[in-house]
Formats: C-alpha cells, sequence, structure tokens
C-alpha cells in the first residue's frame, strides 16, 4: 500500500517502542515481555497465574514460556493459592521485584519523554482517539 494508513502508524510505532524496550532490557538480560509480566504480577500478594494471560493480552503458550523463564532466572516463584487449592499464585522473589522496579523506571522514562516533549493538548486529544478505537474494535462497530 502506498498510502500511510492508520493501521500501518499503529504497528510500525508500536514496533518502534517495543524495539526500545527490547534494547533497554535487553542491557539486564532481559526482555520487554518479562518486565510487562513484572510489572501485572503484584508485588505484596502474588497473582493468580490464570488472571494474567487476560491481563496481558497474552496467549497462553507465550505466558506459559514468559513464565518458565521467569522462573528460571530467578524473578518469580510459584505457590498453591491459599484460597482455592486448584489455582497457582505468581510471587515476585527479591531479583523479581529489584527487576520490576527496572521495568517501572523504563516506562516512566519513556512516558516522561513523550509528556516533556509533546503539549498536553495534543496528548490529550491523542489518549481521546486511542480510548475511541478501543471502544470500535471491542464494541464490534468496524467488523460485525
Amino acid at each position: 500500500m502506498k498510502e500511510l494508513t492508520l493501521d500501518y502508524l499503529l504497528r510500525s510505532t508500536w514496533m518502534a517502542v517495543a524495539k526500545m524496550y527490547n534494547e533497554e532490557a535487553g542491557k539486564k538480560g532481559s526482555s520487554m515481555a518479562t518486565g510487562f509480566a513484572l510489572l501485572s504480577i503484584d508485588p505484596e500478594t502474588g497473582t493468580p497465574s490464570t488472571s494474567l494471560g487476560p491481563k496481558m493480552g497474552m496467549e497462553a503458550t507465550s505466558l506459559s514460556r514468559t513464565l518458565k523463564t521467569m522462573e528460571e532466572k530467578g524473578l518469580i516463584i510459584r505457590k498453591k493459592n491459599p484460597d482455592d487449592g486448584r489455582s497457582v499464585l505468581i510471587h515476585l522473589t527479591d531479583f523479581g521485584v529489584e527487576m520490576r522496579d527496572f521495568s517501572k523506571e523504563v516506562v516512566f522514562k519513556f512516558d516522561d519523554a513523550i509528556k516533556t516533549n509533546i503539549a498536553k493538548e495534543k496528548l490529550d486529544t491523542f489518549v481521546e482517539v486511542f480510548h475511541a478505537i478501543n471502544d470500535l474494535i471491542s464494541n464490534k462497530k468496524i467488523y460485525k
């Protein structure tokens, strides 16, 4: 396609953001997926493994691989859920908390850079447009 479609802009921008995050995570021997998982796990009470996938928008297979890698690296441990013996809670180790803090710093640095370099009015419009796009998609207003 020769036209610059919104789809192209969304995908190419997200790919650039993902590459940037992976480069930063790589400095600590990690990945964007791992950082995202660390940020999605409650550092105090743990998080049920079954709720992580939907929370992160990841397929079960990809999430299982990510969690296995995180466990091998000593970032997380799995414990039986005391409220429901059938499920497992994912808890951060001390190293996991440290890497979670690093991931938060990376995300906040990106956020701050955007907020510093783009006018608030434009960002407000950007957020409004993204909410509208998500609404169109989630309410099946594009493809029925």
